[in-house]
């Protein structure tokens, strides 16, 4: 089907080949520094957590290698954290929010947990503002074998190391749902694909997407009850639906992660949530949008660990987790 509003790359009706991929990549231009914003946040945070580098994006590997971090005191026999940003590099606040994690909140957490966290799996798309990688490949639909996307593909590695070794116990994937995903990605897609564009809507709020095969609901629910603290909650549309899927409960969704290659799907973890902040919104701020991801971490992390002090996986006292 040929859209109506085309794309300006390629031909109606016709999926991209190679030269309309690089002709993609070349309309993009740096907008941001990965250097400045991200590296030095990571960099200052070496005193308290170890820093790797875990590959580097080889169409320019000097300036894109890959972090992560993991907490200094590592202990074997305590579950892991997994948290994740800027897997989609132009959704600014899961790259922010995850480092505001680690500089104001990890401490807090590590009596109970290790923590690993890769604050931003797409810097090229993190510079650019885009949600593609160079090859115009969506990261966040390329976690799995063989991916061919280097951002998944390293990060892949990265985790099967640790899983044959370590529980992992819980993962936060933090993400936006941007203005741009209608103006500009959405229909970037259906150029891509060959596809007609079927516009869409955006939610006005913060919304999180759990596993189709293991909601774990009580957790989602005490997610959006730690940012509702900091922000509204994307209300569902006349047919109960947020952004296309039935809300199975108050700002909360639910997607088969595995099967679309999602990041949240990378591991087999008790616990995972992908949050979905609304930059655009005039309802809310930047900082507000970075401070929501931290309360999805903390209001996560505060549920799991009542959770699971009785079973033993915690072991420390819970008299500084929040209430609400």
């Amino acid at each position: 089907m040929i859209t109506e509003k085309f794309y300006p790359i390629g031909t109606p009706g016709k999926a991209w080949g190679e030269a309309e991929r690089l002709e993609w990549k070349n309309k993009a231009r740096i907008r941001r520094s990965y250097e400045d914003d991200v590296v030095k946040r990571i960099t200052a945070l070496k005193d308290r957590f170890r820093v790797s580098i875990y590959g580097m994006l080889s169409f320019n590997p000097d300036r894109y290698p890959l972090y992560y971090l993991r907490n200094q005191n590592w202990r074997p026999e305590r579950p892991v954290i997994l948290i994740t940003g800027g897997v989609h590099g132009y959704e600014t606040s899961g790259v922010i929010g995850a480092l505001q994690f680690l500089e104001d909140e990890a401490d807090s957490y590590l009596e109970h947990f290790n923590i690993l966290s890769i604050p931003c799996v797409s810097p090229w798309g993190y510079e650019t503002r885009n949600r593609w990688n160079p090859c115009a490949i969506d990261p966040n639909r390329s976690f799995y074998t063989l991916s061919r996307c280097e951002e998944a593909s390293h990060l892949i590695q990265l985790l099967s190391s640790y899983m044959t070794r370590a529980h992992i116990l819980a993962h936060f994937d933090l993400h936006e749902t941007t203005i741009e995903d209608e103006s500009e990605f959405r229909p970037a897609l259906a150029a891509r694909e060959g596809l007609e564009y079927v516009p869409g809507s955006i939610p006005d709020g913060f919304y999180t997407v759990g596993h189709t095969e293991n909601p774990q609901l009580p957790f989602q629910k005490a997610v959006i009850q730690s940012v509702r603290q900091v922000t509204h909650i994307a209300p569902s549309d006349s047919n109960g639906k947020i952004i296309g899927s039935p809300a199975v409960q108050d700002g909360v969704i639910l997607y088969a992660m595995k099967a679309l290659g999602l990041c949240g799907g990378i591991t087999n973890c008790r616990y995972h949530t992908t949050t979905e902040v609304f930059p655009n919104s005039p309802r809310i701020t930047r900082q507000q949008c970075n401070d929501a991801q931290v309360a999805a971490i903390t209001g996560g992390l505060d549920f799991i660990v009542r959770q699971e002090l009785e079973s033993g996986v915690c072991t420390a006292q819970v008299s500084h987790l929040r209430t609400f």
